[in-house]
């Protein structure tokens, strides 16, 4: 698999693992939870078609992902996105998904213009910046001013416009607030209060709501692996709170992140090491363009050396040892950077450097062609 002509580099995926995971998750929900797939975390086909067993939908942020979805017809679909096209509306509406998360007037209004020229009825759920979200996530988009959702403040005054366009019904409401939230108590109380909001709507607006999507937004702990988010706590606690959910409400958790990300590999072969102003490197084949997440976010990606003996040069070997490393990849930038000074006992030109919680938001948000270098393989075990 490696030579010294074509250093490894490959994306490794445990589809075994992936789907066992996925069936925990459902299985460990109350019957009234359902479970879906964000396929912005990994729309990869072969990771789709193991998990589409134990899913019971999927969310789709764009035409083109919501076009790989025509291969699941019995699945639920719905669509979010902060600027949808009117292709990928007309698409949605025409193929009667379940819902379409609508994040503005504008957005709404468009939508009954597409449904009218239908001549069909849609079902929306309002997206809602609420004014109160969870704080400590990773990434927020709510409880402070963003691009995503339609401003709490402002619900009665939109509520009182869309009573006026027949061929829209508001039947739900999408939450999604934070990306990578660690804090299993603070994602309990987020659920309680989207709760809480969706009652006293749909009693002060006279709605009639059958759908409530709390968005995902479960984290990963890269930093910190000995300390995941309490699964278990979570689930107990969501069976706890079904006795404040009306029992015809479809209730939504569209996870991404927590359940791709854990089941995926991304290797690359040591180029080059050295000391550079008294900093240890570490060069590899590979780099940002293939796995953008640690340079986005400034963080060392977890990982570990896996030693290769085999060395086919007539040339000493180059190494560090006992060193804290800073691993780079092959671009001509200096802000390809994997790995942010972390101690390593010892390391070679050679080697494998394998990252791991790799499987979502990792290849497919990455700038491939830059610099026109070479793509990983992909291999599914």
């Amino acid at each position: 698999m490696k030579s010294a002509r074509h250093p490894f580099c490959a994306y490794i995926y445990d589809i075994k693992g992936l789907e066992d995971h996925a069936l925990s998750l459902a299985s460990s929900l109350p019957d009234q939870v359902s479970l879906y797939y964000a396929m912005k975390a990994n729309p990869d086909p072969v990771l789709i078609h193991a998990i589409q067993r134990h899913v019971k939908g999927f969310e789709a942020a764009s035409l083109g992902e919501l076009d790989k979805l025509t291969a699941f017809p019995d699945h639920q679909k719905v669509i979010s996105g902060p600027a949808k096209t009117d292709e990928f509306l007309k698409a949605a509406i025409a193929r009667d998904i379940r819902m379409i998360h609508a994040e503005s007037l504008w957005e709404v209004e468009r939508i009954h213009l597409i449904a009218q020229l239908l001549g069909k009825k849609v079902r929306i759920a309002l997206r809602i910046n609420l004014e109160a979200a969870i704080g400590k996530a990773r990434l927020t988009m709510a409880g402070k001013p963003t691009q995503f959702g339609i401003d709490e403040t402002r619900l009665p005054e939109i509520m009182e416009m869309i009573k006026q366009l027949p061929f829209v019904e508001i039947t739900g409401f999408h939450f999604h607030s934070v990306s990578n939230n660690l804090d299993a108590s603070a994602h309990l109380a987020f659920v309680s209060q989207c709760l809480m909001k969706a009652k006293e709507w749909e009693a002060q607006y006279h709605l009639d709501l059958n759908y409530v999507n709390f968005g995902g937004g479960i984290g990963i702990h890269y930093e910190k692996q000995d300390e995941p988010f309490h699964w278990a706590a979570f689930s107990q606690g969501i069976h706890e709170l079904m006795t404040h959910a009306p029992s015809n409400w479809e209730l939504v958790f569209e996870l991404g992140r927590y359940m791709a990300a854990p089941f995926g590999y991304y290797a690359a072969e040591v180029m080059d090491v050295k000391e550079n102003h008294g900093q240890a490197y570490v060069t590899v084949r590979g780099g940002s363009h293939h796995l953008r997440l640690p340079a986005a976010w400034k963080m060392s990606h977890p990982f570990e050396v896996i030693a290769v003996e085999e060395w086919e040069y007539p040339l000493s070997r180059p190494e560090l040892r006992e060193k804290e490393v800073w691993i780079a990849g092959e671009l001509c930038t200096p802000n390809d950077v994997l790995v942010r000074g972390e101690f390593c006992t010892n390391i070679r030109v050679g080697d494998i450097v394998l990252f791991h919680f790799a499987g979502a938001y990792a290849w497919t948000i990455s700038h491939h062609d830059f610099l026109s270098h070479g793509k990983p393989q992909m291999i599914y075990i």
